[in-house]
C-alpha cells in the first residue's frame, strides 16, 4: 500500500499498525508535496521532485496494489495510474470523486475506487446552517452598525416554518435536514430516485424527484446544492431554474460549481432574484481574479475548505481501515463507498 497524498503521521502509524504483517505500507513524506494545513490533501502547489525523487516514486508507485489516495499531478508525472500499473483499489480522499475518474481514465478500468462519503457531511451541514442563521439574523448588518459605533434596534428573521430545499440529497443532505429540523424549518429533499421511504432518512417533510427541480425551488426561502457533477448535473441550476426562484431566496453551494450556471447565478445575485450566496465550490477554481463573486457585496466565498476540519482524516481513515479488512478478505462488494463508475458517485 502506498500514501500518495500528504497524511498526519499519527494515521500513517495506525494504518501501518492495523496492517501490519498482512500489507507493507509505504510513505516517504520527502516523495509528497508539503501539506499546508490539516487534512490538506493537494499540499504546497509548487512542490517538485529532483530526478533522484522521480526515479523513487515511479519505484513506489510501480510497487503499489493499494493507494491511500490518487497520486497528484507534479513535474514530471500526469497523475492518474499510468505509472501505477498494479493497483487494484484506491481509497480516495474526496467525497466527489467522478470527474476525477473520467478525467484519468478510469471509467472502464477494473481498478476499485472507495470514496470517503459521508467523512464531509457534518462540517459541510454546519456551513449551510452558518449561512442560513447568519442571513436570518442579519450579522454582517450587526458587524456593519459595530464598526460604526451606531445602536440602532432593527428586526431580523426567525427560522421555524421557513423552507429549505436540498438540491441533491444523500449523506450531506441527510445531515442538513437533520440540523435544519431541529431549528424547526421545513425540508424538501431533491434526489434522483423519489422513494417516499427515504424521507425519515434525510429527515425531509418532501422527497421529490429531479424532474420536479422547478417545483421545488419555488417557494424555498434558502436552497442548497449538493448534487455532484455529471453529465445530467451540468449547469442544472440555469436561469430558468434561478428565475423560478423566489424573490431573495439565500442560496448555498456546497456540491460542484459545474452544477450552476455561473452567468445567470452573477445576474441574479446583481438584481436580487437571489438575496445571498454562500459558494464553498465555483465553475472556476481557484475563482479567476476577475470574477464578479469576488466583489458582490452579497456573496459569500470558501475556497473549497468548508469540508475540512481538523478531523478529516482521522475518519477518513477509519473508512479505509474497515475496507481494508473486507479487501484482503476478498470481499469487495462489500467495501464501504464504493464508487459506481458508471454514475460517478
Amino acid at each position: 500500500m502506498l500514501i500518495a497524498s500528504p497524511l498526519e503521521s499519527e494515521h500513517v502509524a495506525r494504518i501501518r499498525d492495523a496492517a501490519a504483517g498482512r500489507v507493507e505500507v509505504l510513505h516517504d513524506p520527502d516523495l509528497i508535496p508539503r501539506a499546508r494545513f490539516p487534512a490538506d490533501h493537494t499540499g504546497d502547489p509548487g512542490f517538485a521532485l529532483d530526478a533522484a525523487g522521480q526515479a523513487r516514486w515511479r519505484e513506489l508507485l510501480a510497487r503499489a496494489t493499494i493507494l491511500w489516495d490518487f497520486p497528484r499531478p507534479m513535474d514530471g508525472f500526469a497523475g492518474g495510474l499510468a505509472e501505477a500499473p498494479n493497483v487494484k483499489w484506491v481509497q480516495a480522499t474526496s467525497s466527489g470523486v467522478g470527474q476525477t475518474l473520467a478525467r484519468y481514465g478510469l471509467i472502464d478500468h477494473p481498478v476499485l475506487v472507495t470514496s470517503a462519503r459521508g467523512v464531509h457531511a457534518g462540517p459541510l451541514a454546519e456551513f449551510v446552517m452558518m449561512t442560513v442563521l447568519t442571513n436570518a439574523k442579519q450579522l454582517r448588518h450587526l458587524q456593519d452598525e459595530q464598526r460604526r459605533q451606531r445602536w440602532q434596534r432593527h428586526s431580523g428573521d426567525d427560522l421555524p416554518g421557513k423552507t429549505i430545499t436540498v438540491i441533491g440529497a444523500g449523506a450531506i443532505g441527510a445531515e442538513i435536514g437533520r440540523l435544519a429540523r431541529a431549528f424547526g424549518m421545513c425540508v424538501t429533499a431533491l434526489v434522483r430516485h423519489p422513494d417516499r421511504a427515504r424521507a425519515s432518512a434525510l429527515y425531509a417533510d418532501r422527497v421529490l424527484g429531479s424532474n420536479r427541480l422547478a417545483e421545488s425551488v419555488r417557494d424555498a426561502d434558502y436552497i442548497v446544492v449538493c448534487a455532484p457533477h455529471t453529465d445530467e448535473t451540468e449547469s442544472l441550476i440555469d436561469a430558468e431554474i434561478i428565475n423560478a426562484m423566489k424573490e431573495g431566496v439565500v442560496f448555498v453551494n456546497v456540491g460542484r460549481g459545474q452544477v450552476v450556471a455561473e452567468d445567470a447565478l452573477i445576474a441574479a445575485l446583481r438584481d436580487g432574484r437571489i438575496g445571498f450566496a454562500a459558494l464553498d465550490v465555483t465553475r472556476h477554481e481557484p475563482l479567476p481574479e476577475d470574477s464578479p463573486l469576488w466583489t458582490l457585496p452579497n456573496v459569500l466565498i470558501s475556497p473549497h475548505s468548508a469540508s475540512t476540519v481538523v478531523r478529516e482524516n482521522a475518519r477518513i481513515a477509519q473508512i479505509f481501515l474497515g475496507n481494508l479488512e473486507l479487501f484482503l478478505a476478498g470481499e469487495p462488494g462489500k467495501m464501504r463507498n464504493l464508487v459506481d463508475k458508471s454514475r460517478l458517485y
